[in-house]
C-alpha cells in the first residue's frame, strides 16, 4: 500500500531541509563567503583552509583564471594579475584619468564607455574580474555546505551608485549565482551584531575598508533597521594606509620609484605587514629592500606611524559629522558605534572614533567577516528558513534623482536619503502648442542645475495628442528598488501612452564623486539657489514671449493699430535683451512691462472669443456649455 507525504500549503513536505543560501563580502581587497551552519553564522573556509580570498584575480591564456592566493603566487604577467577591480564596477573610460588602477593597469577602450584590463587571456573588465571571485566563493559555499545554493546576498558600499550595484549583480549572473538582494555594507555589519534583537537605538557603521569608506546612522525599533543617513568616501581605505607606508619605506630608502608591478606588489606586502605589526608592538623592526638590493634598514614607532596616519584619519571624520547633521541627531543619540573593515583593527582608528563619538567602539566581532556573517543571517531569511523573522532592512538612496525641466533646471522627484523601496510620481506637463512627444533626462545629484548633476538616462514619450501648452497630464513614475536601481516611467493620462526605462548607466561615479557632489551642493547652496531663481524667471519670460508673439502673428493686425503694435514689439525686444541679464529684477521688471502693454489686445481677443462662441446659439446653451470644471495644478514643465 503507498503512503501519501501529506504537507501544510505553503510548508516544506520535509521541514527539516534547509535551503541553502549564503552571503558573500565582495570587497575591493579581500572577499569572503559565509552561512548559517547549526543555527549560527559563519565564514566559510576554502579547500586550503582560508576564510578570506584575496580580491586578486590572474587570467593566463587558454586556461581558468587563478584567484585569491593562487592568483598571488602565480609567477605570470603582473599586468595579467588584476588587484582591486571594484574600484572599476560599474565605471567608464573617463574615470580612468583619476583612478591609480591607470598606473598600473593597461586598458581596452574599444568597447566603448566600458575599460577592460588588458591581459594575456584577452580584455577583461571589472566585471568579468568580479566574477571570476563570486565563482570562487561560490564553488567554496557549495563544496562547504555540500549542495547547490538558491542563491546570495551580495553586500556592496553605501555610497554605491545605480551603475555601480547593477555590475554587482551582472557579475554575480556571470558567475552563475542568484542574488537574493544586495545589502549595504553597513546595514550587514548592523545585523551580524544582533542589534535587530534591540527594542530600540541608534547605531553609527564606521566601515574603513580596503579600499572604500563609508559611515552609516541606523536607527532600529522592535526589528526594523531603517538607514537615516549615509555619508562617505569612495577613493578612501585601507589601500591608501598601505600606500602611506610604501611611500614612507621607498623615502627612507631614496628610491624615487620601483622597477615593475611585481616589486611594487611585494613592497606593498611587506607595508601591510608593518601595519598589522604596529596594531600589537610600540616598534617593529624595519628590513627591506627591492630585487636591485636597494632599501632601508631601522625602526617604525607607532607614533611615527600614527603621524602619518592622522591626516587620513581626520577625512573619515568630516563625513561622521556629515552624517550626524543628515540624520537630524547628535553624538549623545548615538547608543552604539559599530567597526567594520580590517583597517579598523589600527589602534589609532578605534581611538579616534571612540573618541569623536564620545563612548567605546564595538569590536568583538571580527573587522573583516562582520559584513559577510551579517548578509549571511539575511540570506538565511530571505531563503525562506526563517519565516517567523522580523528582521526587515530599510536602506536609503545616497544622492537624489530627478528630472531636468525647461532652463536646464532639475527637479527632484527623489530625495536623498529616502528610504528604499520606494515608489514616486509627479505630474509634469508640456512646455509648446501641439507637443505629440516628451524627452525625459533623468539625473542624480544635489545640485539645482542638470549641468552640475550626473545624468543617468534618457528616453522619450511618443505618441501623446495634440493640447495647447500646458494641458497634458504626463504622470512621471521613479521606482526604486531593494536593491537600490532605478526604473523610470511616463504615462500620458488621456491616450493611456506609456514609456520606460531601466536605469543601468554604462559607467559609475569616478571616485570620490558621490563624496565631492555632497560637498559641492553644500558649498554652493546659495549660489545655486540664485541661478535656480534667475533661470526660473528667465523660463517664465520665455513662455510669455512665446505666447504673446504666439496671439501677435494669429490675429495681431486684426485687434491692433499700427502703433499699438509698435509699442507691443519694442517691449518684447526690451524682454529678449533683458533674458541675457544675470539680474532676474530686470527680466521680471521687462517682462511686467510687456504683460501692461499687451493687456488690451489680450482682452480684445478674450471679447472677440467670446462673441465668436455665442454667436447663434441661445443662453441656456451657453450657461449649460460653461460650466466650471476642476482647476488644474500648476506643475513644472519639462
Amino acid at each position: 500500500m503507498a503512503l501519501l507525504q501529506i504537507a501544510e500549503p505553503g510548508q516544506s513536505q520535509a521541514p527539516h531541509q534547509r535551503r541553502l543560501a549564503v552571503g558573500i563580502d565582495l570587497g575591493t581587497t579581500n572577499s569572503l563567503v559565509a552561512a548559517i551552519r547549526s543555527g549560527s553564522a559563519d565564514v566559510l573556509e576554502n579547500e586550503s583552509g582560508q576564510r578570506s580570498v584575496p580580491s586578486v584575480v590572474f587570467f593566463d591564456s587558454g586556461v581558468e583564471p587563478l584567484v585569491g592566493h593562487p592568483a598571488e603566487l602565480a609567477d605570470g604577467d603582473a599586468l595579467s594579475t588584476i588587484r582591486s577591480a571594484k574600484r572599476l564596477m560599474g565605471k567608464g573610460a573617463k574615470d580612468l584619468e583619476s583612478s591609480w588602477l591607470n598606473k598600473h593597469y593597461k586598458f581596452d577602450l574599444s568597447s566603448g564607455s566600458l575599460p577592460a584590463f588588458v591581459t594575456t587571456d584577452g580584455p577583461k573588465s571589472a566585471i568579468d574580474v568580479s566574477a571570476a571571485i563570486l565563482r570562487t566563493l561560490k564553488s567554496t559555499a557549495e563544496a562547504s555546505l555540500g549542495g547547490e545554493l538558491v542563491g546570495a546576498v551580495v553586500t556592496v558600499p553605501a555610497y554605491f551608485d545605480d551603475a555601480q550595484r547593477q555590475a554587482t549583480k551582472d557579475a554575480a549572473a556571470l558567475a552563475g549565482l542568484s542574488v537574493l538582494r544586495l545589502l549595504n555594507e553597513p546595514t550587514a555589519a548592523a545585523v551580524a551584531y544582533g542589534l535587530d534583537n534591540e527594542d530600540e537605538g541608534t547605531v553609527a557603521i564606521y566601515d574603513l575598508g580596503g579600499g572604500t569608506f563609508d559611515i552609516s546612522i541606523l536607527k532600529m525599533q522592535r526589528g526594523i533597521f531603517e538607514v537615516l543617513a549615509t555619508a562617505g568616501d569612495t577613493a578612501l581605505g585601507g589601500d591608501d594606509i598601505d600606500n602611506l607606508l610604501v611611500e614612507w619605506l621607498l623615502a627612507k630608502a631614496g628610491i624615487a620609484h620601483l622597477a615593475n608591478e611585481k616589486e611594487e606588489a611585494v613592497v606593498k606586502q611587506y607595508a601591510q605587514k608593518l601595519k598589522e605589526s604596529l596594531s600589537a608592538q610600540d616598534t617593529v623592526a624595519v628590513d627591506w629592500q627591492d630585487t636591485n638590493g636597494n632599501g632601508w634598514k631601522g625602526e617604525l614607532s607607532v607614533a611615527e606611524f600614527n603621524s602619518m596616519l592622522e591626516p587620513l584619519l581626520l577625512r573619515t571624520l568630516k563625513p561622521c559629522r556629515q552624517v550626524l547633521r543628515d540624520a537630524g541627531i547628535d553624538k549623545e543619540s548615538v547608543t552604539a558605534v559599530v567597526m567594520v573593515g580590517g583597517s579598523t583593527r589600527v589602534p589609532l582608528v578605534r581611538h579616534k572614533v571612540g573618541e569623536f563619538f564620545e563612548q567605546t567602539v564595538l569590536t568583538s566581532i571580527d573587522p573583516d567577516e562582520v559584513v559577510a556573517i551579517g548578509a549571511a543571517i539575511q540570506a538565511d531569511v530571505l531563503a525562506g528558513n526563517k519565516p517567523d523573522s522580523d528582521l526587515l532592512l530599510l536602506d536609503v538612496t545616497p544622492l537624489s534623482l530627478g528630472l531636468e525641466i525647461m532652463g536646464g533646471m532639475v527637479e527632484k522627484v527623489i530625495p536623498r536619503n529616502t528610504t528604499i523601496p520606494i515608489a514616486r510620481g509627479q505630474e509634469f506637463t508640456t512646455y509648446k502648442d501641439g507637443q505629440t512627444a516628451m524627452a525625459l533626462h533623468v539625473v542624480q545629484g544635489e545640485r539645482e542645475m542638470v549641468e552640475d548633476c550626473r545624468s543617468l538616462a534618457r528616453f522619450e514619450l511618443k505618441g501623446m495628442p495634440e493640447h495647447v501648452a500646458g494641458a497634458a497630464r504626463i504622470q512621471v513614475l521613479f521606482q526604486v528598488d531593494a536593491d537600490g536601481l532605478l526604473t523610470v516611467s511616463a504615462l500620458e493620462r488621456e491616450s493611456g501612452v506609456l514609456a520606460s526605462i531601466d536605469v543601468k548607466p554604462s559607467y559609475g561615479l569616478s571616485d570620490g564623486e558621490i563624496e565631492r557632489m555632497l560637498r559641492e551642493s553644500m558649498d554652493n547652496a546659495g549660489e545655486d539657489m540664485q541661478k535656480r531663481v534667475l533661470q526660473e524667471q528667465r523660463v517664465e519670460a520665455s513662455r510669455v514671449l512665446e505666447a504673446i508673439v504666439s496671439a501677435l502673428d494669429a490675429d495681431g493686425d486684426e485687434h491692433l493699430s499700427s502703433q499699438e503694435r509698435q509699442d507691443i514689439d519694442q517691449h518684447i525686444e526690451k524682454v529678449t535683451l533683458s533674458m541675457k541679464s544675470d539680474d532676474r529684477s530686470i527680466i521680471k521688471a521687462a517682462v511686467h512691462d510687456l504683460e501692461h502693454a499687451s493687456g488690451q489686445f489680450v482682452e480684445r481677443r478674450m471679447n472677440a472669443s467670446v462673441r465668436k462662441m455665442m454667436s447663434g446659439q441661445e443662453i441656456d446653451a451657453i450657461d449649460s456649455s460653461m460650466g466650471t470644471g476642476p482647476n488644474d495644478k500648476s506643475v513644472a514643465d519639462v
